[in-house]
């Protein structure tokens, strides 16, 4: 194939050189001219371990070439990588201005093009740049239009500085957000011979997954400078603590509490979080990212108070009490502190959970239900069905057997699901309104 990489920067011209090494035919067009130069003398423009090779091999090979032209380099070939820079303003945002002016140019260059083209844009952007400004100026430009003259896809980079060539070759992910199948086939048959998972996703998806790794890199970092500032001050080697701390990859190093979702609660994360931050302070250590965290699930809950106000003069019932599906446990539920809420506002309130209802009767919880709250045990509902028929607006607040197929089968379509857990995959599975807290 042959591609049009657009920014022979860090990103372009490890994903130039290494498209080149696959077989393919590739441009590399930038505006500054040393180097272009390099790039045809064989010379990799950046310092990264392996690129110096790549380049020489696939110049000397007649498959890679660097030109000024953008004109030339869009007639030349059959798909673009928009590999530009997008740094930051001073207020923090996004600087499009170098990715505003690439779409312009291959925009005009492709008023003349015959063939069917592929833009990809490989520089990392905020969701809605594609769609939103991205795709409008290719069309203003060219007058022609996408999805029937050129095809356009979000193709972001997972390269990390220092193994960006390794990486290319052994990603984590590729990730392909297309405007249409014709547009993503393209982008499978170069990636062809790189394995990896490959996703095939929405556009604005595939924008954000850049966003949601870099920020949990950074999250990580910090967390782990955190818990080793309070190890040094309590004379612990972080470094095995974190070793520790590393050998579980059912929960710490894994999918597991990554789903987005309801408040969490329960009667260890609360409290030793509010151990480990106050004991950070006394030994004078500032800890702003597990400081904040309780702060943030206190946000969560706030969210829902919010949406639930909308909805003044209905009827509430919550299917699930306890913090987790399958447990009796009511310690710090967030749930509790919502239905709480929730009365205090006004509503009429019912509740359905099983474990619960279990609990009253027999549990260890049956102490705390009576003394803490026995004005909400009273509010409990003898099933789902019934909580469902009498309810107008009905709040999912665990995963509970049954509630799925309960809802499918009772939810009418006068009836607003408010759904915390996301117990459907297919909104359209519930007959009435569905609202997901952050889906």
């Amino acid at each position: 194939m042959k591609i049009a990489v657009f920014g022979l920067g860090y990103v372009g011209c490890v994903s130039g050189a290494c498209i080149a090494k696959l077989g393919h035919q590739v441009i590399g067009v930038d505006s500054n001219g040393l180097k272009v130069d390099m790039v045809n003398r064989g010379q990799s423009p950046i310092i990264e371990e392996g690129l110096q090779k790549i380049i020489e091999s696939v110049v000397k090979e007649g498959k890679f070439r660097a030109i000024s032209d953008w004109k030339t380099a869009v007639a030349d070939s059959e798909i673009a990588l928009v590999c530009v820079g997008t740094p930051s303003r001073e207020n923090g945002s996004i600087n499009l201005k170098y990715v505003k002016r690439v779409s312009e140019h291959i925009g005009a260059a492709l008023r003349d093009k015959k063939d069917y083209f592929v833009v990809g844009i490989r520089s990392t952007v905020m969701p809605g740049t594609v769609d939103g400004t991205v795709i409008p100026i290719l069309e203003k430009h060219s007058g022609k239009t996408v999805g029937k003259d050129f095809g356009v896809c979000m193709m972001p980079e997972f390269l990390r500085e220092g193994s960006s060539v390794h990486d290319f070759y052994n990603p984590p992910k590729n990730v392909i957000g297309e405007y249409d199948t014709r547009s993503g086939d393209v982008f499978v048959e170069l990636l062809r011979l790189v394995e990896a998972p490959l996703v095939r996703t929405q556009i604005r998806t595939a924008e954000m997954v850049k966003y949601a790794d870099n920020s949990f890199h950074a999250l990580k970092i910090t967390f782990a400078n955190e818990i080793g500032n309070i190890c040094k001050a309590l004379a612990i080697d972080s470094h095995k603590v974190m070793d520790i701390f590393c050998m579980d990859d059912k929960l710490n190093l894994s999918s597991y509490y990554l789903k987005p979702g309801f408040a969490f609660g329960g009667s260890c994360l609360p409290k030793d979080l509010r151990a480990i931050t106050y004991e950070a302070k006394m030994l004078d250590i500032e800890t702003p990212v597990l400081s904040s965290v309780l702060n943030s699930n206190k946000i969560q809950i706030s969210k829902v108070v919010k949406k639930l106000l909308e909805y003044k003069g209905s009827s509430l019932g919550f299917l699930g009490f306890s913090f987790k599906a399958g447990t009796d446990d009511l310690r710090e539920s967030p749930l509790v502190e919502l239905i709480e809420t929730m009365i205090g506002k006004g509503f009429n309130i019912k509740i359905y959970d099983k474990y619960v209802s279990i609990a009253r009767l027999i549990g260890a919880n049956k102490e705390y239900i009576e003394k803490e709250i026995p004005h909400i045990s009273s509010l409990m509902c003898s099933s789902a069905e019934d909580l469902i028929r009498d309810s107008n607006v009905i709040i999912v607040g665990n995963r509970e057997a049954g509630f799925k197929e309960a809802l499918i089968a009772a939810v009418r379509e006068d009836q607003v699901v408010i759904d915390l857990v996301k117990i459907v995959q297919d909104a359209t599975e519930i007959k009435g309104e569905y609202y997901g807290i952050c889906w």
